[in-house]
């Protein structure tokens, strides 16, 4: 079943661990620091205007209003897009209000630093609970499961696109390091993975069941 669905999903798998794998070996040769300074630095006003809407395809509220619309449609469905809305997000605070709490965020952390940081006027920007990305781990776990669930799988690489995209926006809005955004894509993937997995069958029944 597993490795069933990782050929199904080739589309965004594929890219997904090309994508982990580039940023993983960037992330070994250089440092967060020098990451961020270079994401920082290709600031542009379009970005500057797009990004902190498109950083709001992570927000928790948003896949909550997703899986409504899931519910309306299937209700199975729903409720699949409801844990792994649970599952994801509650294994990133855990890990952000316990493990890892008060990690320092950019802008803390950068506070005394000799480098002019690009931020957006106007943006309210936090400076605890860094690690990992929570809005990288709502649009992973959601956009990965609705790769998985459309049958177009071609589309996987639109919703990989637009998860890295949610994800790029932490860094660019000096929300969060690289590190943050990385693992955050890793729990929100795996979340929707166990999930799917966990849940197919039982989603599959009442689809057979209903002749649709």
């Amino acid at each position: 079943m597993f490795l069933e669905l990782l050929r199904k999903n080739r589309f965004f798998f594929i890219p997904y661990v090309l994508a982990l794998i580039i940023v993983g070996i960037l992330q070994f040769v250089y440092t967060q620091e020098q990451l961020m300074q270079w994401v920082n630095f290709r600031n542009s006003l379009l970005a500057d205007t797009l990004f902190p809407y498109i950083t709001y395809l992570g927000d928790g509220a948003f896949y909550v209003f997703v899986c409504l619309i899931l519910l309306f449609y299937n209700r199975r469905v729903g409720l699949m897009g409801l844990a792994s809305f649970a599952l994801s997000s509650g294994t990133s605070e855990f890990l952000k209000k316990l493990v890892f709490s008060g990690s320092l965020r950019p802008m803390k952390f950068f506070e005394h630093s000799t480098y002019h940081y690009h931020i957006i006027e106007g943006l309210e920007i936090h400076t605890i609970n860094s690690f990992p990305s929570g809005h990288t781990t709502t649009a992973f776990a959601m956009f990965s499961l609705l790769g998985f669930l459309d049958k177009r799988k071609e589309r996987g690489v639109l919703f990989l696109a637009l998860a890295i995209l949610t994800g790029y926006s932490r860094v660019y809005l000096f929300q969060h390091f690289v590190e943050d955004a990385y693992v955050g894509s890793l729990i929100g993937t795996i979340s929707s993975l166990i999930i799917y997995l966990l849940m197919y069958r039982w989603v599959i029944k009442k689809e057979n069941l209903t002749g649709s």
